[in-house]
């Protein structure tokens, strides 16, 4: 883990941690694959602010990501910074479809590295296989839920889940947040835990920076008034004097928000 060293000439330096990026590549290698990001500002189609916490930001491209990793032979040409995400991601060349892909990288994977996916993979950090052919016990990321279909589950910076257990039909699946899960076993993982897993440990140092970040200032409901929140109003300060609700009066805490019971969950994650 290395900060940046920062001489703090302003009080928005004075709290400042930044990660050094180095090792990263300066410019993102493949051009072809940004596309262009339309900032909403939290607002729906019909131009109404339903994220009240979102506004603002840095202008930015979108990477597409090949989350599917089906069939996927390539050398690692370059490891970069994504604005969209948390973990870096890697630039890969496969030679045998001509193509370039970004995919996001584990942590220990390096430029000159290999990756494959599927049947040509090996047992290897970075990459892909079914969880058929995962050893019990590895760590994996970039999960599918469903066959041929892209990963979802593990994607964030640091972020991993681990194989305890499989048969013929299904793998459990241990998530970081304590939850387990049943996953088919002709779904593809990818192995290792992604990079940048000291991503917890930054210190914006400053308001400022946090809009430029695409984040707005979060107001607290006993802050406001009634007309505005179910917390706001009240002779004096209150603590809100009702369990935490939202906005809208659904409660915030403690309660589960699936719309429907997953059979596929064995154990539910653990309630901070």
């Amino acid at each position: 883990m290395v900060f940046k060293k920062i001489k703090p000439i302003t009080p928005g330096q004075r709290q400042l941690k930044l990660l050094d990026k180095f090792y990263l590549s300066k410019k993102p290698l493949l051009k072809s694959n940004l596309i262009g990001l339309v900032n909403s500002g939290g607002r729906n189609s019909t131009g109404r602010i339903t994220s009240f916490r979102k506004g603002g930001g840095h202008k930015k491209l979108y990477r597409k990501i090949d989350f599917a990793r089906i069939d996927l032979c390539g050398l690692v040409l370059s490891i970069e910074y994504d604005p969209n995400r948390s973990c870096h991601v890697a630039a890969v060349y496969d030679k045998f479809k001509d193509k370039y892909n970004y995919i996001l990288a584990p942590k220990g994977l390096k430029v000159g590295h290999i990756v494959n996916s599927c049947s040509n993979a090996l047992i290897r950090i970075g990459h892909a296989l079914k969880l058929s052919d995962i050893p019990v016990g590895s760590f994996i990321h970039n999960i599918s839920l469903k066959p041929n279909e892209k990963g979802k589950i593990a994607r964030a910076a640091g972020n991993y889940a681990q194989l305890v257990q499989k048969d013929t039909s299904f793998g459990k699946v241990k998530l970081k947040s304590g939850e387990q899960r049943l996953v088919p076993v002709n779904c593809i993982a990818t192995l290792g835990i992604l990079s940048n897993e000291n991503h917890n440990l930054v210190s914006l140092g400053k308001a400022g920076r946090s809009r430029w970040l695409n984040r707005r200032p979060i107001v607290r409901g006993v802050a406001m008034n009634p007309v505005d929140h179910p917390h706001g109003g009240g002779e004096g300060k209150t603590s809100g004097g009702r369990p935490s609700v939202t906005p809208w009066g659904k409660p915030t805490k403690g309660q589960p928000t699936r719309r429907r019971n997953n059979k596929l969950i064995i154990v539910h994650r653990k309630k901070s």
